[in-house]
């Protein structure tokens, strides 16, 4: 198949000077008798057959698999940003700190509150105590010991309540420290130290996106996503795959070298556009993929048996649709349209339907060809055969 490929520029201007040298014979045989027609050489090869995996191309964007806004929850003046700027971050690193002169003072504050409680508490089941052994040799009535165990259990309750002041109190000392929730690349800081945040609300300090791994998003056709789901399902015996897999290339790739799955199909058609979303899930590992990238991506079928290849320059266009021009009877060239399958990147394309795979097709001279008129079908070989002695029959 690649011995045909890719030469269609030589064997144009190689037949343009066949034709201009059988023009010129033509001319010297004189002006008696008219010429017959001479066939115009062109190049012809058989179909290849084989194994082809059917697939499709889209289009689709990246997108972090998670993110996080980093946000002041504490209300004071930003004094270190501790982060260099699009930096991998872990989880709990610290990226900011917040003035805590305050929160230290009333996390004191309820440490004071809860000792207090708790010496109280002690005093009160002191007095219970002291209350229940007069009660028992009726030193005291029985509601003197119902107010010492009300005051007990006040005593309690007070201890419970410092203890939560406590970890409040706590809760927002930590706040100063802020710190990132997951790892992943950190984005510039959006406040600059000295200025105050918190004060009206959470102020947005940056943005971390997990990358690794990370989504792609596209749109397919409605037909498409069946019919590929179809195929999958018929060529594993009708059992559904779970994950199948995807290839995906940014703008400057050649090929598709990132390999991911599918992991999301929606739910429904989009009305408007006949599509529906997919996402593929790809590892990531050297995170050279982050979010917001143009990509293309690659979805596969099941393999097609016995399928027929021909170079893409063998394919005509017309209103009729797509077609070849192959070689029949007496070197008749015929016009046969044919139903295109994918391109299969190297020069060639899968044809679905219109060929049998036996066929002579004209791979290049299609400009010289006529459906009903004969041609001279030549090999590559016999091509640059005839080129030489045209070469050399123009020279003298």
């Amino acid at each position: 198949m690649h011995q045909y490929i890719n030469r269609g520029i030589q064997h144009r201007s190689g037949l343009i000077l066949i034709l201009l040298v059988l023009l010129l014979n033509v001319a010297s045989c004189g002006k008696e008798e008219a010429p017959a027609r001479q066939a115009p050489p062109v190049t012809v090869a058989k179909p290849v057959v084989g194994t082809v995996a059917e697939f499709a191309v889209y289009t689709g964007f990246s997108k972090a698999f998670e993110t996080a806004d980093v946000v002041a929850r504490v209300a004071g003046y930003l004094e270190t940003v501790d982060f260099e700027v699009s930096s991998l971050v872990k989880a709990g690193d610290l990226l900011f700190t917040i003035e805590d002169e305050r929160y230290l003072a009333a996390r004191d504050v309820a440490k004071a509150g809860l000792a207090s409680a708790k010496a109280d508490l002690l005093r009160s089941e002191t007095e219970l105590t002291r209350v229940e052994k007069a009660s028992e040799s009726k030193a005291v009535s029985e509601m003197d010991v119902d107010r010492a165990k009300a005051d007990r259990d006040m005593a309690v309750a007070a201890v419970a309540s410092a203890r939560a002041q406590l970890a409040d109190a706590e809760l927002d000392l930590s706040y100063t420290r802020v710190v990132s929730p997951i790892d992943g690349f950190v984005s510039r800081n959006l406040v600059d130290r000295g200025n105050l945040v918190g004060a009206e609300g959470n102020t947005n300090l940056t943005r971390v996106n997990a990358v690794s791994p990370i989504y792609v998003y596209f749109q397919a056709p409605e037909s498409a996503v069946l019919e590929h789901l179809a195929q999958r399902r018929k060529a594993m015996g009708g059992t559904k795959e779970k994950d199948p897999k995807v290839f995906v290339a940014l703008a400057n790739e050649e090929g598709f070298p990132h390999e991911g799955i599918v992991d999301f199909v929606d739910n429904q058609v989009n009305a408007n556009t006949g599509t529906i979303e997919l996402r593929a899930r790809l590892e990531n590992a050297d995170k050279s993929l982050f979010p917001g990238l143009f990509v293309r991506v690659k979805i596969t079928g099941s393999d097609i048996p016995n399928s027929v290849l021909i170079p893409e320059t063998a394919v005509g266009s017309d209103l009729g649709g797509k077609y070849v021009l192959v070689v029949g009877e007496n070197d008749i060239v015929e016009q046969i349209y044919v139903k295109l399958g994918a391109a299969q990147g190297d020069g060639t394309v899968h044809i679905k339907s219109g060929l049998e795979g036996q066929e002579t097709i004209i791979v290049d001279g299609l400009m010289f060809a006529r459906p009903g008129l004969p041609v001279q079908p030549l090999t590559a070989e016999e091509f640059e055969a005839m080129k030489k002695k045209s070469q050399q029959a123009a020279k003298g």
